[in-house]
């Protein structure tokens, strides 16, 4: 058993949407890789945060400090922000446990993993299940089946479009997943920009996929992979 940090899973420039944020580029160049932003920094960041969503709220001309319904939304939407649906962009993705594979080739997938983001456009969740998939090598690693789940969680909360999602899942499972012959991704989620803005259109699901080694040259393994989800949507109804 190896624990190993992840490393070169951040595909985009800090502060980009899917991205970390600024705060915590900062505290990496200074004090290296594995750098956390503590607990006080991040009571800044949402007073700040806090402070500036209070002015967006005068500009559209809400009355919320004399609203009792409104009072705290500032300060509430700047915790949620911090703490819950951009959590990704304040801390680094942490150690993953990887395990040989003890000679096993075959197909390792997981499906049905709920996912909650938020599109970088218009600030609206996305919400829906994703599918991984990876075969390992025969000197190569596995993972604990939980860690995909959080893979999935860490870059789903930061908020970007779904195509690089998509990618930067993939990305990180590659990495970890050392040795291994093929990986494959699939997101199936509905966008809330599309049901409240523009065409206002409810039930529309968007799909996107990343495959690469078996699951992109090989037939079988890129059958194998969507045989599974579509098995794994059975059972769930």
């Amino acid at each position: 058993m190896a624990k190993k940090f992840v490393e070169g899973t951040e595909l985009v420039q800090a502060g980009f949407a899917n991205g970390i944020s600024l705060q915590l580029a900062r505290a990496i160049e200074e004090k290296g890789p594995n750098a956390k932003l503590d607990p006080v920094e991040k009571q800044y960041i949402i007073e700040d945060a806090a402070e500036a969503f209070g002015q967006f709220l005068d500009a559209l001309g809400v009355d919320w400090k004399n609203d009792p319904n409104s009072s705290d939304t500032p300060m509430r939407v700047a915790k949620a922000y911090v703490n819950d649906l951009w959590a990704g962009r304040f801390e680094n993705l942490t150690e993953i446990t990887a395990f040989p594979s003890d000679g096993y080739d075959g197909i390792v997938q997981e499906s049905n993993i709920p996912v909650t983001s938020m599109c970088s456009h218009h600030h609206q969740t996305i919400g829906g299940r994703v599918s991984i998939a990876y075969v390992p090598s025969k000197d190569g690693k596995v993972v604990g089946l939980s860690k995909l789940n959080r893979i999935v969680e860490h870059f789903g909360r930061r908020g970007a479009i779904q195509e690089q999602l998509t990618v930067a899942i993939h990305n990180a499972v590659d990495k970890i997943c050392e040795g291994n012959l093929g990986v494959a991704v699939m997101i199936d989620a509905t966008h809330n920009c599309v049901s409240c803005r523009g065409v206002k259109h409810h039930g529309a699901s968007m799909q996107t996929a990343k495959l690469t080694g078996c699951f992109l040259e090989e037939d079988a393994a890129r059958s194998e992979f969507y045989k599974n989800i579509e098995l794994a949507g059975k059972c769930r109804n």
